[in-house]
Formats: C-alpha cells, sequence, structure tokens
C-alpha cells in the first residue's frame, strides 16, 4: 500500500468507515428516535371508518402517532385528522380532570375523576328509579325508562356496541340507544 492509500485508511479507521463503505460512526450509530419505543394500537378518535393508529410511546410520554399498516381497513394511511391525532393529545389546553360547575353557580370547580363517576352513576340510577315504567296503564309489560339517552361514539368496535346495548337496554331499559356512526 502506498503513502496514499495508508493516509486513507488511517483517515476512514479514524472516522469509523468501513473500507467499501463510507459510513461514519456516528452515522452508523444514529437511530430513529422511535427506536426503542414501546407500541400500542389504538383507533382514531375522528369518524365512523375506524382507521387503525400505531401509538409510539416511552416512559408515559406520547413519541408519535401513525398509521397501523397492518390494518386491513386503512393499510397505514391517515386523513389530515387522523394524521393530526398527536395534537389532540399534546395540547396544553386539553383539560386532563373533570371541571364541575354547580347549578346556579358561576365558576367551575376541579373535581376527581371517582367523585365524577359517583355522580353520574348516582344521577343515572335517581332518574331511572323516578322514571321506570313497567307496564303501561293497559298491562302490558314493557319495563322501560325513556329519560335517559344513549348516543355512543363511532369508533366503538362490535363487541363494546354489543355490551353497551345489552347494559342500556336490557339493563337500564333504555329505548334510544344510538351509534354516531348511523347518523
Amino acid at each position: 500500500m502506498g503513502q496514499g492509500g495508508r493516509r486513507l485508511h488511517a483517515l476512514r479507521s479514524h472516522i469509523g468507515v468501513v473500507p467499501d463503505r463510507p459510513i461514519s460512526r456516528e452515522t452508523r450509530e444514529t437511530r430513529s428516535r422511535l427506536y426503542d419505543a414501546e407500541m400500542g394500537i389504538s383507533v382514531c378518535p375522528y369518524c365512523a371508518v375506524g382507521c387503525s393508529q400505531r401509538v409510539y410511546h416511552r416512559e408515559g410520554r406520547l413519541l408519535s402517532i401513525e398509521g397501523n399498516e397492518d390494518s386491513f381497513i386503512n393499510r397505514g394511511t391517515l386523513c389530515p385528522k387522523g394524521s393530526a391525532t398527536s395534537g389532540l393529545v399534546q395540547n396544553e389546553h386539553r383539560l386532563t380532570g373533570v371541571r364541575y360547575r354547580a347549578p346556579y353557580s358561576d365558576r367551575w370547580e376541579d373535581k376527581p375523576l371517582d367523585w365524577a363517576m359517583d355522580r353520574i352513576a348516582d344521577r343515572v340510577k335517581h332518574t331511572r328509579d323516578r322514571s321506570f315504567v313497567h307496564k303501561t296503564p293497559d298491562g302490558r309489560v314493557v319495563n322501560r325508562m325513556t329519560s335517559i339517552a344513549h348516543l355512543g361514539g363511532a369508533t366503538l368496535d362490535n363487541e363494546e356496541n354489543y355490551l353497551i346495548k345489552k347494559l342500556f337496554t336490557a339493563g337500564l331499559g333504555m329505548v334510544f340507544v344510538e351509534n354516531q356512526a348511523r347518523i
């Protein structure tokens, strides 16, 4: 090897280049920001199509949301709204707690989620107890209430809709159960 060859070899060794691949050590060690991230599968929250999304996160922090290539629905593609889902999650104006305004109050209060869930359950039970109709005036058994309705989200899957339908119609006696996907 001549003088020029030795210098080139020394230079390549110094910057970490494999002789037949001119790549620096820094380039070789560069990884995607998603390299060691965990990935979960989710559903786009926007419309009734139900596009599948890959949600990448690390240590409780969202890194990226992209279309799921394994989905037969969207084959990895997302519409403009679906592509911007991370903006929905990572928004400084997004409420992450329960806000409650008492009747006739002029201010909002922060409340714990358990308080809100218990309050909703109590109000549903109170309304059902007050308005449940076991029989019509002519004696026909109907077991229904028309004082509460349910409107489901379009991204619920068939199993979730089945359980909602069973709970709300057979369990609570709701008559008005609808889903956003059909409206």
